[in-house]
């Protein structure tokens, strides 16, 4: 998608960094970005998390950037577009619930959820009593963890062979604190039809598009993305740290995503983006979802995803002008 092609519907690019910098200096002069929580022991979650409302992206343009990613990127399913909910938040219209849905038929596990947004193309809201899977239910501050959970019982022997690690290792997961957002909810749907704005865009992928999606993240700055990584709670390891850091995060689809969700192909992995402008410096912003947008309309007009890379088993290949200046500095030029 080239700068002189096709242009957001409501607002361009342009405009929308101008006005978001203008407001996003106001935010950073107001405090200090909330970082990321981890809860260690107990219920001992911050009573108040610093946070700013972030300034959306534009209904209509999010809509054409989940339709450009979908096509030109030849994602296999759509990118999600996930708003979190607090309690009285309107529910958009089209939502539809899994615990009185007599389409979807019963309550889901969020993996299962998230395929069918991605897959069906619906657009599903969940609240505590939609959810059939735990992980959630704690990661979003639904309910309060339990004891053994926070003691590691979940996890050991059978995956942790250490109590103490693997205690530690519950009681540090990344969740949203249960004392602020008990009653709360989340509605995601396809990005390329949501009619509302997201906090977050989830992008399901296989690595040949995650490094595509990587070089161009880093192309405005040269954003790097530092995840952790564990084979559990996908779904809350690829959207509580965004939410709580505004940073973006690479996450492996647990075995959930494979044995319920039956729709996340081994070479998957989720790319997760916060969609809102935010304070990142004094006076400066970032909005990293439309950071990608930009990388990938700058790449795309000489390095397409399509035709970018071309496998390929061949000593001593043609290398480019920067290699053999390289190569003749070290004497290692032929």
């Amino acid at each position: 998608m080239s700068s002189d092609e096709k242009k957001p519907k409501g607002i361009t690019r342009r405009d929308f960094f101008k006005g978001a910098a203008v407001a996003g200096a106001a935010m950073a002069g107001a405090g200090t970005l909330a970082k990321a929580t981890e809860a260690k022991g107990g219920h001992k979650h911050p009573k108040k998390i610093k946070e700013f409302k972030g300034i959306p992206i534009p209904v209509d343009t999010l809509n054409e950037y989940g339709e450009t990613l979908e096509t030109q990127l030849l994602l296999r399913s759509s990118p999600i577009a996930i708003k979190m909910l607090k309690p009285g938040d309107t529910i958009p219209g089209g939502a539809e619930r899994p615990s009185d849905s007599s389409r979807i038929g019963g309550r889901l596990a969020l993996c299962q959820a998230f395929a069918l947004a991605r897959r069906q193309e619906m657009t599903i809201v969940m609240y505590d009593t939609d959810h059939w899977c735990f992980e959630p239910i704690i990661a979003f501050g639904l309910r309060p963890p339990p004891e053994d959970y926070l003691n590691g019982d979940t996890t050991y022997p059978f995956l942790i062979a250490d109590q103490k690690a693997a205690a530690k290792h519950a009681q540090e997961d990344p969740r949203l604190p249960y004392e602020e957002y008990e009653g709360s909810g989340m509605v995601f749907g396809p990005a390329k039809t949501v009619s509302f704005s997201p906090d977050l865009v989830m992008i399901y992928c296989n690595t040949d598009q995650l490094r595509y999606f990587i070089l161009a993240l880093g192309y405005k700055e040269a954003y790097m993305v530092n995840s952790s990584f564990y084979g559990i709670g996908s779904c809350g390891r690829a959207a509580v740290p965004p939410l709580l850091t505004h940073e973006a995060t690479i996450t492996v689809p647990d075995p959930g995503e494979r044995d319920r969700a039956a729709m996340t192909r081994e070479d998957m992995m989720i790319l997760t983006l916060p969609a809102k402008t935010w304070p990142v410096k004094k006076k400066k912003s970032r909005n990293l979802f439309l950071d990608l947008m930009d990388g990938i309309d700058h790449f795309s007009q000489f390095m397409p995803y399509k035709t970018a890379f071309s496998p390929s088993m061949q000593p001593d290949f043609q290398q480019p002008g920067f290699y053999v200046e390289y190569f003749k500095q070290w004497n290692l030029w032929p």
